[in-house]
């Protein structure tokens, strides 16, 4: 069966419910709005359950990004949209990666993608069932999808920045992204955008809208919805390995973006069922066609030795993948003889099914197919909650305290599907062999927690709050977490704010489970070579013969400063100050080639690879950094309005310690945890980024001049001398939009003066003999200047 007639099977319609909390706030771009309102006297609701908390009284970090915000550039990826606005925040463009490829994860502080909590309207989202396990940022993660909610659908984001686990639960050590989606029954947008990057390729076009209703007498219902393509892009070079080739000297390789088409759709509604009581909801709904290339495979394995008569000329593989998700939410909430209350059910679902195309299976000569289903993963996650909060009073406050107090039942379920038999039997599909029916299997586990939380105001300038989370999984036992944070106001013009919180991330069902062989280049003595290597879950026959023990949950210490100051009316400065200690960090081992007795080792077991990796709780770190984040609004005359901001984040992350090599794997000289592998964990994310933006406005006109400085970042490798160090680069967007009526034209440029980053000068970095000539970890890509416009009608 195909991976498209696996797709058209109905995801199945279960209304479910997580919340997160998320997201507190600071930049203001929109200069004309900030000019007439202070952005920092916005309600926050991440990371509270306070009913008056704003940003400027926050007591931790936190960022809130507007839809203007979100859709000041030409991409319509969340998560492009957050890498350019959030200096904190990494997103890299990972190209040559099996499924990454189709899910680029992204970073927050540097720090792994899946210690990020993502929440929507404030309850948790589901992460996707694509593990990362290719030698990318965020190698070993299987996080959220951002970017299966369209733009359109959003009205705000909140980002807290700092560890909230006591609060909502794992994951949430580097931060939380709470997004908040539009509502109510008025207004509507229809938006049509089209660009294309000025090296003649990735053609792009997106159509979306959003419309409201109501529902009852007191009711709403907003629906949203998008479709978009995406044309690819290629960066590569000519191929001059072998002179004999029959496409010696052409571009052979792909490496950039792949083809995308995607569909999107979300429903946000509320209504009442009482005078006291709401009905509320949502859904979203995502289908993401992706091919993406894999590694070019040469005509002839030697001389002239043909690899396949069914390929005299060679060919490249081309992953055609369907990734579908799904996520709901159904609750009902209101306010009861001083309670505020909610109860929910949380139900999301990700589906990634895979189709290898234009490929074929050696092992069975010219009778192979060329075009093969390899599998499906998926991850689905059912959450309900109960929460409940009030004001109470305390003596010697004079303003009420809020407390919260709440209970969560989750339960977690990943599938690994089989391919088809030819594309797993003998040597397997070339490009991606597929999943075998001894990879497969359908895991499960479920977690109970009961939670608090104490919000007090004990002078008008003086406020601190207190969390508390226990949390019991079926895998692996009891976590509790606590959190206490505190805020001062010296003078009017400067406030003080500090944390301190313990956290934990449990270790995902793909990180336990995944298990698959497929042919991967890994570098040997200095050279790029595509070996047969296995994956294995850490309860397989194959990861106990190499070392593994069962994973446990990462556990963190989070310890934030810092300041707010204000010193004009229409000037905000946030500085502040992190350090986040990991300890038993869960990392995806370094590539193990086997010698031949351990190879036999595991022929015994019917297992056959040349080289082993799996994960394991094998490191602690420390990150430490500090976020600046500025905004300053001018108004120059009556019709003429300037607002700039500024953003800052300085990270840098050091290893505390690495757990003892496992005595099998050490009696053959081998380490699991490699320094490619640690390198990738703390120098690949640039330590340095900056962030500067100026919105001007004069009638109908409005301009957008965006300035990143993206820091220095390496390339590592096992042997130190081919490591590469990659500049740091600037890149800047703008626009200019104009309206009338009802209608806004823009037009733009992102990456103006068309940077790319430097050039892979070793072989080792996995370049295949200079055919793939920039480096996945590039912070902005590697596609140059992007050309759009855009005309939205709005009522």
């Amino acid at each position: 069966m195909t991976a498209t007639k696996q797709s058209k099977e109905a995801i199945r319609p279960k209304l479910t419910a997580v919340l997160v909390a998320g997201v507190l706030a600071g930049l203001a771009q929109d200069a004309l709005a900030a000019a007439e309102t202070n952005e920092a006297q916005s309600v926050i609701v991440t990371g509270t359950r306070s009913l008056k908390r704003t940003v400027a009284d926050s007591e931790a970090p936190v960022d809130i990004l507007s839809a203007k915000d979100l859709q000041a550039s030409g991409s319509s990826e969340l998560g492009e949209a957050l890498n350019r606005l959030l200096p904190s925040l990494n997103f890299p463009r990972p190209a040559v990666a099996d499924g990454t490829s189709a899910t680029r994860p992204a970073q927050l502080r540097g720090l792994s993608p899946d210690q990020t909590l993502v929440l929507v309207n404030g309850k948790r989202l589901h992460t996707g069932a694509v593990v990362n396990v290719n030698g990318t940022a965020g190698r070993g993660s299987a996080p959220a999808d951002l970017n299966t909610i369209p733009l359109i659908a959003i009205d705000h984001i909140e980002v807290l920045r700092d560890g909230a686990a006591a609060q909502y639960g794992s994951d949430a050590i580097a931060g939380v992204i709470n997004i908040i989606l539009k509502k109510g029954a008025e207004g509507g947008e229809v938006s049509l955008s089209a660009g294309r990057f000025s090296a003649g390729d990735g053609n792009q076009w997106n159509l979306s809208a959003t419309t409201g209703g109501t529902l009852a007498d007191k009711g709403w219902i907003r629906v949203s919805a998008e479709q978009k393509s995406l044309g690819e892009t290629n960066r590569s070079l000519p191929d001059l390995r072998n002179p004999q080739e029959p496409r010696y000297g052409q571009i052979n390789q792909k490496q950039g973006d792949p083809r995308v088409v995607q569909t999107s759709a979300t429903i946000n509604a509320a209504v009442p069922v009482t005078d006291t009581a709401e009905l509320y909801g949502y859904a979203n709904l995502s289908r993401r066609q992706t091919d993406a290339a894999a590694t070019w495979r040469t005509a002839y394995t030697s001389g002239t030795t043909l690899r396949t008569p069914l390929y005299p000329q060679g060919f490249s593989p081309n992953q055609a993948s369907v990734g579908e998700d799904v996520s709901s939410v159904l609750g009902v909430r209101g306010r009861n003889d001083g309670w505020r209350w909610d109860l929910s059910a949380n139900y999301g679902q990700n589906e990634f099914s895979l189709d290898v195309t234009n490929s074929v299976n050696l092992s069975l000569g010219a009778n192979s197919p060329t075009s093969f289903y390899a599998g499906k993963l998926t991850n689905i996650q059912t959450v309900l909650n109960a929460d409940a909060s009030r004001e109470i009073e305390l003596p010697g406050l004079q303003n009420p305290a809020t407390l919260s107090v709440g209970a969560e039942y989750r339960r977690d379920q990943y599938r690994i599907g089989a391919g088809e038999f030819n594309s797993y039997t003998g040597s397997g599909a070339q490009g991606f062999a597929g999943f075998q029916p001894s990879n497969s299997g359908d895991f499960q586990r479920h977690s109970k927690a009961l939670y608090a939380g104490l919000e007090a105001e004990f002078t008008p300038a003086l406020s601190a709050s207190a969390a508390i989370r226990y949390e019991n999984f079926s895998d692996f036992g009891a976590v509790t977490s606590g959190k206490l944070s505190g805020r001062y106001q010296a003078a009017p013009w400067l406030t003080l704010r500090a944390a301190a919180s313990n956290g934990f991330r449990a270790p995902s069902l793909a990180q336990q489970n995944y298990t698959i062989s497929t042919t991967n280049l890994i570098t040997i003595n200095g050279t790029s070579q595509l070996v047969d290597t296995g994956t294995f879950g850490v309860a397989t026959a194959a990861a106990k013969a190499l070392g593994a023990q069962p994973l446990q949950p990462e556990k963190s210490r989070n310890y934030s400063l810092g300041a707010v100051l204000q010193p004009l009316k229409t000037l905000s400065v946030s500085i502040d100050a992190y350090q986040i200690d990991i300890d038993h960090r869960i990392l995806y081992s370094g590539n193990l080639v086997l010698p031949a007795n351990l190879q036999a080792l595991l022929a015994n077991q019917g297992v056959l690879v040349g080289a082993a990796r799996y994960f394991t709780n094998a490191m602690d770190t420390r990150t430490r950094g500090v976020d600046v984040v500025a905004s300053y609004q001018l108004a120059l005359t009556d019709a003429d309005k300037l607002g700039l901001t500024l953003g800052f984040n300085r990270n840098n992350t050091s290893v505390k310690n690495i757990a003892a090599n496992p005595a099998i794997l050490a009696q053959n000289n081998l380490t699991l945890i490699d320094r490619q592998t640690i390198q990738r964990a703390t120098v690949t994310a640039p330590k340095n980024k900056l962030s500067l933006g100026a919105d001007y406005s004069r009638g109908p006109w409005a301009t957008h001049l965006q300035v990143t400085r993206y820091g220095s970042f390496v390339s590592p490798q096992t042997n130190p001398a081919l490591d590469q160090t990659y500049s740091a680069n600037t890149v800047a967007d703008i626009s200019a939009s104009y309206r009338t009526g009802n209608w806004t034209l823009t037009g733009g440029v992102d990456n103006l003066t068309n940077k790319y980053p430097d050039q892979v000068t070793s072989a080792g970095n996995l370049n295949s003999g200079g055919t793939l000539p920039y480096s996945t970890f590039s912070p902005y890509g590697f596609n140059g200047r992007f050309v759009y416009a855009k005309a939205s009608y709005k009522w």
